[in-house]
C-alpha cells in the first residue's frame, strides 16, 4: 500500500509537467504559433532539443511531448537522432554522477521512496528493467540513479539504455510525423501526454500487486506462527 500511495502522489506532478507545453497553445494560440514557427525554422532547434532532453534529470522535461513535436516539425530520421542523443546524454550524465557520488547524489534528484520503487521493479524484471523503465516518468530517472549507486558496469548499462532510448525516440517521432501529415498534430501532442501517464499507472499496479502479495505472506506467516505456538 505504501508503494501504491507513493506512485499516486508522484503521478500528480507528472500530469502537470506533461501538460505544461500544451497549456500555452490553449490560451495563446496565435501568439504561440508565431513563436514556435520562428523556433522550428531555426538552425539551432536540434541543439535546443538536445539541451532540453539532456537536462531531464535536473528539470521536469516532458520528453514524450518534445519528441512527438520534433517528429512533426523535422524529418522523422533527424528527429529520432536528436531525441536519441538528448535522452542518452541525460542517462549517461545521471548514471556517471550517481556512480561517482553514490546515494548522496541520487537523493538530490530522487526520493528514497522512488529509489525503493525502482529497486522493487528491478527485482521483478531483472536485466530487462532498464529497457522497460525508460518510458515511465519518475521510474526512468530513479532507475538510472539506482544502477549508478550500485555501480553497474558500463557494459551492462549502456546497451539496454541506448537501445530503449532509440526505440522510444523512433516511436514518438514517427507518431508526430504521421500526425502532422494527417492534420491532427495537436491531438498527437495530447496522446503523448497520456502514454507516459498510462505507463506510470501500470507501474503503480505492479507495485500494488507486490504490496498485496507481501501483506498476504505476512498474514499467513502470522497465522502459522500462532498455530505453532505451544499450548499449555
Amino acid at each position: 500500500m505504501t508503494a501504491m500511495k507513493t506512485m499516486l502522489r508522484q503521478l500528480i506532478p507528472v500530469v502537470v509537467v506533461l501538460a505544461v507545453p500544451i497549456i500555452p497553445f490553449l490560451f495563446l494560440g496565435d501568439l504561440m504559433e508565431q513563436w514556435v514557427s520562428g523556433l522550428e525554422n531555426s538552425r539551432y532547434l536540434p541543439g535546443i532539443v538536445i539541451a532540453l532532453l539532456s537536462g531531464d534529470l535536473i528539470l521536469p522535461i516532458p520528453s514524450s511531448v518534445i519528441t512527438t513535436y520534433i517528429g512533426g516539425k523535422m524529418h522523422w530520421a533527424s528527429g529520432t537522432l536528436v531525441s536519441w542523443v538528448g535522452m542518452s546524454l541525460a542517462a549517461v550524465i545521471g548514471f556517471t554522477l550517481a556512480r561517482k557520488y553514490g546515494p548522496q547524489f541520487a537523493l538530490r534528484f530522487s526520493s528514497a521512496a522512488q529509489l525503493e520503487n525502482a529497486r522493487d521493479l528491478a527485482g521483478r524484471f531483472g536485466p530487462m528493467f532498464l529497457i522497460l523503465s525508460r518510458g515511465v516518468p519518475v521510474v526512468a530517472e530513479a532507475s538510472i540513479l539506482l544502477m549508478g549507486m550500485h555501480r553497474l558496469s558500463w557494459r551492462r548499462f549502456l546497451p539496454p539504455v541506448l537501445l530503449s532510448n532509440l526505440g522510444i525516440s523512433l516511436g514518438y517521432t514517427l507518431f508526430g510525423a504521421f500526425a502532422q501529415q494527417h492534420h491532427w498534430f495537436p491531438v498527437a501532442l495530447g496522446v503523448s501526454i497520456c502514454v507516459p501517464i498510462g505507463l506510470t499507472l501500470i507501474a503503480q499496479r505492479m507495485l500494488q500487486s507486490k504490496d498485496k502479495n507481501l501483506d498476504s505472506g505476512l498474514h499467513e506467516a502470522g497465522i502459522k506462527e500462532k498455530q505453532d505456538e505451544p499450548k499449555y
